[in-house]
């Protein structure tokens, strides 16, 4: 005979959902961001430009959102996911928010996923060995006003 479970059984990681990081989206009031993850650590700052960053946090997960500002309304945002989300499942959220990727690229372990919707470009990493994991989540503007002259984190980060 079976005893029954009386135990909710989940994915260990989520309940966690794209809309957490629509406060880092660019054009948002840097207030937006300090108000829902506290108040950031200033990484950099040069010419009116500062790179802060935020924590997102939650019961079971923290990762750290770095977030380009200027004039108090933020440029664009590189999020470095923890290892132990499920690739799957954060993918398809991706999918299901913005349809079909417009490129994918694969160097060895790592693939690249791009999208272009509504002037902003998303690109998603993430690698696979025995599963598959992500890696990191950055937005940026595809055209970039010449009032605003920043350089995206992320190709802030291909330079170095």
């Amino acid at each position: 005979m079976f005893q029954p479970l009386n135990a909710k059984v989940e994915a260990p990681n989520y309940d966690f959902s794209l809309e957490s990081l629509n406060p880092f989206f660019p054009d948002m009031a840097l207030s937006v961001p300090t108000e829902k993850f506290g108040k950031p650590e200033v990484m950099n700052s040069v010419n009116g430009t500062q790179t802060l960053k935020f924590y997102v946090a939650h019961l079971r997960y923290k990762f750290p959102v770095l977030v380009q500002v200027k004039d108090d309304k933020t440029l664009d945002f590189f999020a470095k996911l923890p290892s132990y989300f499920l690739h799957d499942l954060f993918f398809q959220s991706l999918v299901n928010k913005l349809g079909k990727q417009t490129s994918y690229k694969k160097f060895g372990e790592e693939a690249f996923y791009t999208w272009e919707k509504d002037n902003l470009k998303h690109i998603y990493s993430a690698a696979c060995t025995i599963t598959c994991f992500p890696i990191f989540y950055a937005v940026h503007p595809i055209v970039i006003p010449p009032e605003k002259s920043f350089t995206p984190l992320m190709k802030q980060m291909i330079k170095k």
